[in-house]
């Protein structure tokens, strides 16, 4: 798996001997394509990375709705990745069709 971090976009490319990611009766693709997507980060230094339901920071989001952000997300330079299109697709299932996907990046000196 091939993650890019850029400013407002991250994208994720399959490389070969990627897993797929499948809907369980426990969790969305979305799920684990993300813990994916957090573990390529780590390999790159970002070492504070959490993956958290977004709706228990407060975010009025479906409940089962999952993202990346940094551990504190107060500072100049923390930022969170999730799917923008969440309502419309599951980013897991659709890196499985496509083999890429774009999640948007928000920073926290941009709210």
């Amino acid at each position: 798996m091939k993650v890019t971090l850029d400013r407002n976009i991250c994208m994720v490319e399959a490389e070969p001997g990627d897993p797929k990611f499948r809907t369980s009766g426990w969790a969305y693709a979305e799920s684990t394509f993300l813990y994916h997507v957090k573990k390529e980060l780590e390999k790159r230094g970002h070492n504070n990375l959490i993956k958290k339901r977004m709706w228990k920071d407060g975010h009025m989001v479906d409940e089962k709705q999952q993202y990346l952000r940094t551990r504190k997300f107060n500072n100049n330079g923390d930022f969170c990745i999730l799917n923008g299109n969440y309502s419309i697709y599951d980013a897991g299932l659709l890196f499985n069709e496509r083999g890429w996907v774009e999640l948007s990046v928000v920073y926290w000196q941009d709210l």
